[in-house]
């Protein structure tokens, strides 16, 4: 699913991603549309602009970056398998973090070539987080930071022996089904490790998970 405020851009991308084999589901131009749409049609990859224009009814033009931030939460919310891939015209930190922040699996500039977006677009797919060069730095530097405890040694919550197996599986990609399937457990039970996980790492989605997971050396 594509989410761009500008209509030659977005219409770009999609026909774009279309043409090398990608389905497109479905393109909106601004957050409640794309909160609106994307239930409907599950996509796994969210393709979205982060400076989205005015929301009929939402964020004045010069609060563009908080319509993004929105939209991201808002799908998130309501399809937590579903990956965010943010294709912005900012490389700003700021910007990147807050991205981040709100669910977003990966962070392109639109500087990105079609082939450095398809590639892109197939590995948040696969549930690896995919960055503009220079910006991955950026973004492990600011969760190594979180990580450390006041007395700047690492904060390494303890998880059981479950929650982390639990927790590799979900750096792979898998769906809690899926996992429950490995594991010969219900969906629920891999939810509730899932969840349980999430509050000891003080994590908001299965997206910060996976960064986790990937940093703490817990991934491929």
């Amino acid at each position: 699913m594509v989410v761009d405020d500008h209509p030659i851009w977005r219409e770009g991308v999609a026909r774009d991603l279309g043409e090398r084999g990608l389905e497109v589901v479905a393109t909106a131009p601004d957050a409640g549309a794309a909160i609106r749409i994307a239930p409907a049609v599950r996509p796994q990859v969210v393709l979205m602009d982060l400076h989205l224009g005015e929301t009929p009814g939402g964020e004045p033009a010069d609060r563009r970056i908080s319509t993004g931030v929105t939209a991201i939460r808002g799908i998130v919310a309501k399809l937590p398998d579903t990956r965010i891939l943010v294709l912005s015209a900012s490389g700003e930190h700021a910007d990147v973090l807050e991205a981040l922040k709100a669910g977003a699996t990966g962070y392109l500039v639109k500087s990105a070539s079609v082939e450095e977006l398809v590639d892109a677009v197939q590995r948040t797919a696969q549930g690896i987080p995919v960055f503009t060069p220079g910006l991955a730095g950026l973004v492990l530097g600011e969760y190594r930071r979180l990580a450390q405890g006041p007395t700047g040694e690492p904060a390494v919550p303890a998880l059981t022996d479950r929650e982390t197996e639990v927790l590799r599986f979900v750096a792979k990609g898998l769906t809690a089904r899926q996992i429950g399937e490995r594991l010969v457990v219900s969906h629920r039970t891999v939810e509730s490790h899932v969840q349980n996980t999430l509050r000891k790492l003080q994590l908001h989605n299965r997206s910060q998970l996976v960064r986790y997971a990937i940093e703490q050396g817990l991934a491929e």
